[in-house]
């Protein structure tokens, strides 16, 4: 038998918190669960301890399925990796995506595969999640 060298993921991983576990634990399983008040009905991303609009802490989880659409609503392409494991990965385009079913949300992540000669505000995109480690999965986007 072959031997086999497996490369670790040298970026920084996302820590899971307190305010933020469901979302990530979401991720793990290429599932979008976003955060959503009670009170109010806003969603409110990234996740925190209360709601951003009426303050409420009665919050729940909404699981948004594993196909989920959106559009660039900004973006910009770093030419230099601004932390270590990132060298490799330039251009990077790093956009603010805004959900097709939830335009008030707002999710930002890479644009993976894409030229930075194509990526331009309203492109449609997908999101996807990359396996990083064995439990641990990061959402990224790719065109629509």
């Amino acid at each position: 038998m072959g031997e086999t060298t497996k490369v670790g993921y040298d970026k920084p991983i996302p820590l899971k918190t307190q305010d933020n576990h469901p979302y990530w634990d979401g991720a793990d399983q290429h599932e979008l669960i976003l955060q959503k008040c009670k009170s109010c009905n806003e969603y409110a991303h990234p996740p925190g301890p209360s709601c951003t609009k009426c303050g409420s802490t009665d919050l729940c989880w909404e699981s948004q399925g594993s196909t989920v659409l959106g559009k660039v609503y900004s973006y910009v392409v770093s030419y230099r990796p601004f932390l270590p494991g990132f060298q490799n990965d330039c251009p990077l385009i790093i956009a603010v995506v805004e959900l097709e079913h939830l335009p008030q949300v707002k999710i930002i992540g890479n644009v993976l595969n894409c030229s930075p000669d194509d990526i331009q505000v309203g492109l449609p995109v997908k999101m996807i999640w990359e396996d990083i480690t064995e439990d641990r999965a990061m959402p990224q986007w790719v065109q629509a």
